[in-house]
């Protein structure tokens, strides 16, 4: 069975948490081999984290260290970074490079909404997502999305061709109105689409919860963590198939990929 655990890399760990680019090499290494240890595989960066410099760091501490089969990386270009249609080829090109690699198993459309989607439209990047596809540079195609459920059933309805779609699940937006979980989880399943899940602790904030909610999680499950809930939770889901984590300390670490090893969905009480 495929784990579901994948690894983030929007928050690498810090010297200084003022520096975006001032990574702890040390701690980082450790933090991927121990994944890889674990037996996991999947990473998630892109153009844009710490400051244009997190594919750079997920080149030293995961490509040039590990066999390029022992691990997937999955990267994405930004639509809103674009002034022309021929940027997206060089763009492409200096991601492989700052990456150390020849294809990218998945490579999404970045932070598609309305506006994105627009630019992407002009710029025909649906088409050279396909292209690349086609030379091999690309596995998987898809896109990361942060927008209605009607533009996702859109999108979808408009591109059958793309992998898959990565969402923003978890229980706290399952229904809330500017997030809209539960309705783009559901355009994504009428559509039969593989979902990744991003946020599914909230960037941290479902870490740490009200002491009534902690209380009932330890009644009900003494050994499991509070953020074991969220990724379960998102875990649980039908149809998907990895599940993102930022991951920047070693504790991280070895409680995601304690229950995410031999995983195990949310029971009707834990629900």
């Amino acid at each position: 069975m495929t784990k579901k655990l994948g690894f983030g890399c929007m928050r690498l760990p810090l010297l200084d948490k003022d520096d975006q680019t001032s990574f702890d090499t040390e701690l980082l290494n450790k933090l991927v081999d121990t994944f890889i240890e674990k037996g996991f595989s999947y990473f998630d960066t892109a153009l844009t984290y710490h400051g244009f410099k997190g594919e750079e760091a997920i080149r030293k501490a995961l490509v040039e260290r590990h066999p390029r089969a022992s691990f997937t990386l999955a990267t994405k270009l930004p639509p809103r970074m674009l002034n022309a249609e021929e940027d997206q080829e060089r763009i492409f090109n200096e991601q492989l490079e700052k990456c150390g690699v020849t294809f990218f198993d998945y490579y999404l459309i970045h932070n598609i909404g309305y506006s994105a989607y627009s630019q992407a439209c002009q710029y025909k990047t649906f088409d050279f997502v396909q292209r690349k596809k086609r030379e091999g540079r690309i596995k998987n195609a898809g896109m990361s999305f942060h927008d209605t459920p009607e533009l996702l059933d859109e999108i979808l309805s408009a591109h059958p061709e793309l992998d898959f779609v990565q969402l923003q699940i978890n229980y706290i937006d399952w229904e809330n109105p500017a997030i809209q979980s539960r309705r783009c989880y559901e355009v994504a399943r009428k559509h039969n689409i593989p979902i990744i899940v991003m946020e599914p602790c909230k960037g941290g904030n479902l870490a740490e919860v009200p002491q009534e909610a902690e209380s009932l999680m330890k009644t009900t499950r003494p050994d499991a963590s509070v953020p074991s809930w969220a990724m379960r939770f998102a875990t649980s889901q039908e149809g998907v198939t990895m599940v993102l984590s930022g991951m920047n300390t070693l504790e991280r670490v070895l409680d995601n990929t304690s229950y995410m090893s031999n995983f195990k969905p949310l029971d009707e009480e834990e629900y």
